[in-house]
């Protein structure tokens, strides 16, 4: 199989890690994966969030899915595939069927196409989330069914990530008859992957699954999973280290020792795929338009101090958008040093000498890119006031932290991305491309421009960048994709629309009666091929 960036991808239904023997797990027991934040919606087309992800992942299959721990795409809903220039085929499983028992056709994927991205259809959910457009929206001139099994779609231009895109949590296929009927993917659930919805508990923190006896594949090979809500760091690993959670994800840099120490659990960590950064939104603070005052920022903020002290080492210092994993990476970077007297000498340049101030929004409860947010602003704080600039911590639950930057009221945020498609363009375009012409003589836009892309955290809208980012998206060879990528990642660097602070490593506590856990950076986590003793 080639690579995705080649003009030519075949797949083989040879590579498929469930096999299409179909049929139910066995086994039994109960799966309990312990997590920071809530999900209070399981609806794909309606969330940014990774923690919504976690959970629709394990009921809603994908055309393509990623090989548990790997970047590599497998088989799933579709077993063979083709893309030659702007043409793409999918040969579809005949085997899957929907928790209620429905048939899956191709039917349903131009549905769910039709659901997320199409203003004709009765049944669009209007611009429910960001990830509409890049994930299929900007890409797909038309999709044809072939007879119940075989999808024809027709791309915009020639898009190199394209199949890769369709492995994205927000690409699962729902059900025709549910998107046309009253059916509320809010909270509900109806798909053709290995668990099926048992119960939504908002008011706890709670959702049980249990298993979807249509599943095609292997698995699942216990009796329920619960995803549970324990916001602590603290309080997540002692439940681990007390028998009362299975699994538990960003795992902080203070409680790794004690899953170390511990006898019944151990620490499982993989190199992560994400990356961690400050936003400056230059649509709500003038002095954010101004690239000195964007680069003093960076100098004054001491991100090895961030990384080493405040994160302990699960992670490394930032210094581009693209992480070390990806071939985007442009290793002649290096991250912004701390120098505070460079960081002054620019602002003053720029005429901010005598400092300004700003809010900065972040998230309450820890995340992998950055397992300690709130000593990650005090420490923030803390540098700028050297330089003169007040900073006013403004601190949210993570959902409600959503909501208000994706609507633009942030001065500046904390915030981070793990790979959707462990593609370049995961991170290029996806959250510093404003998806809108740049306006004429500046290099930002108003935060309520229509069509603007709200992931896009910034307002950043630097057209030799975007010109870059989209030769590298129609580029077919992968080598002349990195060229463009390193030219990209070397402006992004220069005009530091983000302080880059870290790339985080893949950590997560295990019980050791948990068996077939794997850690993975992207896609899953794919809990239906554990078991529980």
């Amino acid at each position: 199989m080639k690579s995705a960036g080649s003009a030519t991808v075949v797949a083989t239904a040879a590579s498929s890690v469930s096999g299409c023997l179909g049929g139910n797990g066995s086994g039994g027991g109960t799966l309990r994966y312990g997590r920071s934040a809530h999900s209070k919606t399981l609806d794909p087309q309606d969330t940014t969030s990774g923690e919504v992800s976690k959970v629709t992942n394990q009921i809603y299959d994908g055309l393509i899915d990623f090989q548990p721990g790997e970047a590599a795409i497998t088989e799933s809903l579709a077993v063979d595939w083709s893309m030659e220039g702007t043409d793409v085929t999918l040969e579809l499983r005949e085997d899957a069927q929907f928790d209620d028992g429905t048939d899956f056709t191709a039917d349903d994927f131009i549905a769910t196409y039709r659901r997320f991205v199409d203003e004709e259809y009765e049944y669009h959910v209007g611009d429910l989330s960001s990830y509409g457009p890049f994930t299929l929206g900007n890409w797909i001139d038309s999709v044809e069914a072939d007879g119940d099994y075989m999808l024809n779609i027709t791309l915009t231009d020639p898009y190199a990530p394209f199949l890769r895109n369709l492995a994205m949590f927000a690409a699962v296929v729902l059900p025709q008859d549910a998107i046309e009927g009253d059916f509320d993917f809010a909270t509900n659930a109806n798909g053709t992957g290995p668990f099926q919805l048992d119960k939504l508990d908002n008011s706890n923190g709670k959702i049980k699954l249990t298993p979807n006896d249509n599943y095609w594949g292997d698995g699942p090979n216990v009796d329920q999973l619960l995803f549970l809500e324990r916001g602590q760091n603290s309080t997540r690993t002692q439940a681990l280290i007390e028998g009362e959670l299975e699994i538990i994800d960003n795992l902080g840099p203070n409680n790794i020792g004690q899953v170390e120490d511990s006898d019944a659990a151990e620490v499982q960590s993989g190199e992560g795929i994400n990356i961690g950064y400050m936003s400056f939104n230059q649509s709500r603070v003038e002095a954010f338009r101004d690239s000195r005052v964007r680069r003093a920022i960076s100098y004054a903020i001491d991100t090895e101090s961030i990384v080493s002290e405040v994160y302990s080492g699960i992670a490394k210092q930032a210094d581009q958008p693209c992480p070390p994993a990806l071939f985007g990476h442009n290793d002649d970077l290096s991250p912004y040093p701390h120098d505070t007297e460079k960081a002054q000498s620019l602002l003053e340049d720029a005429g901010y000498g005598d400092g300004f101030s700003f809010d900065l929004t972040t998230f309450q409860n820890a995340r992998g890119y950055n397992p300690a947010p709130m000593s990650t602003a005090e420490s923030i704080r803390t540098n700028l006031r050297e330089i003169g600039i007040e900073v006013e911590i403004d601190d949210r639950q993570f959902s409600d932290y959503l909501t208000y930057t994706s609507e633009g009221k942030h001065d500046a945020s904390l915030a981070g991305w793990y790979t959707d498609n462990a593609d370049p363009d995961n991170f290029y375009y996806v959250l510093l491309h404003p998806q809108v012409e740049s306006p004429e003589g500046q290099d930002w836009v108003d935060w309520d421009t229509e069509g603007y892309n709200t992931s896009n955290r910034t307002a950043w809208a630097n057209q030799e960048f975007m010109d870059l980012i989209e030769d590298a998206q129609q580029a077919s060879d992968k080598d002349k994709r990195a060229e463009l990528y390193h030219e990209a990642a070397q402006l992004a660097y220069d005009e530091a629309p983000w302080v880059y602070i870290d790339y985080a490593d893949e950590i997560r506590g295990v019980r050791n009666t948990v068996n077939n856990y794997e850690v993975s950076a992207i896609g899953g986590p794919h809990l239906h091929l554990v078991d529980v003793e």
